[in-house]
């Protein structure tokens, strides 16, 4: 709060009528495209039993640790959680509705998450995004889908500079073996890991590899490699996903050190980053959570997802000079008289019928001043109804964007002008 006036929370934004043509550009674009992919939305609360994230994220992990927004339900003393992620929800709706039961499911959703973090540019305690999440599917087909798609709607953006890196982080059972020699090595290293790392150290040794403390890099350099441990089926997967993504012409880059901070994935993990946008470069993520399923109660089947900031998204295309072609209102209908207010009513609706977008004057005020509100208004034309238009059932029709005289029709002659191409 400032004084007596309420603000937002910090870290949660207004979106405002200027900014959200962007939005809905954004919006638009992705449900074509999810449609495009078989894909069907599904819509989760916002709120969930906050046992959900700790068996599904990870006791150890930063975003159950410190990032979840949690409360005590006075009603009931049950511990809630603003929901941090979008994957835990989708899985666990699909096992309560049994979507399983009619065979593998092909899901995305759309929606604000919660994270109690610094905020920063590209990265907010409310954010949204888009998620997609595919159960039931066991191959690196389904993997390579996800990856293909994403570099699809980059170029239905027109977004560059985004590059895609992958890693493989196998079965549980080789993570296991990876895990103990981890440890081993690290505390042959203690000296040179900080306070973060050292925490980490016997809970999540992976999570150590991900470090963005630079002055970790050359011991972390020369930690055994995942790859190393992998067995013959994870690597098959691996090798089986990289043949079809340079069938597909997707350029990748193998990054060993890329883990995710979610304990469910296994096998593929991948990231699509960039460049433009300063520290938080990662603007799509995902990747195989076989697991999670049974993790959760259900009978086990494999899955894999992946999620997209929408924020850092939008962040590129303003970035990069994008802005959506606003359409206008159509018609900005003027009237003062008695009669003349009651037929705009009917104009007004009858222009919406047809498809036409049509703004009523509100208010009152004179011709002069509605004809001022008209221009600014961005409307092609304006519909002047006096008493005596309206006892005729007709209107004045002016445009507003050409030099073009103003005339009197019939309501139907009317609607026929304008509908007609600019």
């Amino acid at each position: 709060m400032s004084g007596n006036t309420i603000q937002a929370i910090r870290g949660m934004n207004d979106i405002l009528p200027e900014q959200a043509p962007l939005w809905e550009y954004f919006e638009d674009t992705v449900r074509d495209w999810l449609r495009s992919y078989g894909y069907r939305n599904i819509r989760m609360p916002i709120v969930e039993h906050t046992g959900l994230f700790r068996r599904a994220i990870g006791e150890v992990t930063d975003i159950v640790e410190k990032e979840m927004y949690t409360f005590i339900d006075e009603l009931n003393g049950e511990s809630l959680t603003l929901r941090p992620e979008g994957t835990a929800s989708c899985v666990r709706a699909a096992l309560q509705h049994n979507l399983l039961y009619n065979g593998p499911q092909r899901l995305y959703y759309n929606g604000q998450m919660f994270r109690h973090e610094r905020p920063q540019k590209g990265r907010y305690r409310q954010f949204h995004q888009v998620g997609v999440e595919s159960l039931g599917y066991p191959g690196p087909d389904m993997d390579a889908e996800h990856i293909v798609m994403c570099a699809d709607l980059w170029k239905r953006l027109g977004l560059a500079d985004i590059a895609l890196q992958i890693n493989t982080l196998g079965s549980p059972e080789a993570r296991a073996l990876h895990r103990t020699r981890l440890i081993h090595y690290f505390e042959q290293h203690l000296d040179a890991l900080d306070e973060d790392a050292r925490r980490r150290l016997h809970s999540n040794p992976l999570r150590i590899l991900d470090s963005k403390n630079p002055a970790l890099a050359p011991v972390i350099d020369q930690a055994p490699k995942l790859l190393d441990d992998l067995d013959e089926a994870a690597l098959l997967h691996f090798e089986r996903l990289q043949g079809i993504l340079r069938a597909a012409g997707v350029e990748y880059e193998i990054n060993q050190r890329l883990v995710r901070g979610l304990d469910y994935y296994n096998f593929t993990v991948f990231e699509w980053v960039t460049t433009r946008l300063g520290a938080q470069g990662t603007v799509c993520a995902g990747g195989r959570y076989d697991g999670l399923v049974q993790q959760l109660g259900g009978k086990g089947a494999p899955a894999c997802g992946f999620a997209m900031g929408v924020e850092r998204l939008l962040a590129l295309l303003q970035e990069g000079g994008f802005a959506p072609a606003l359409r206008g209102a159509d018609v900005y209908v003027v009237h003062q008289g008695e009669q003349a207010d009651l037929f705009a009513w009917q104009v007004a609706q009858r222009l919406r019928e047809v498809g036409l977008h049509a703004i009523l004057h509100c208010g009152g005020g004179g011709f002069k001043a509605q004809m001022k509100k008209a221009d600014a208004s961005g409307a092609r034309f304006a519909l002047i109804i006096g008493d005596d238009e309206a006892e005729a059932g007709e209107v004045s029709v002016k445009p507003l964007r050409e030099l073009e005289e103003q005339v009197r029709l019939p309501l139907q002659q009317a609607i026929d002008l304008i509908r007609q191409p600019a």
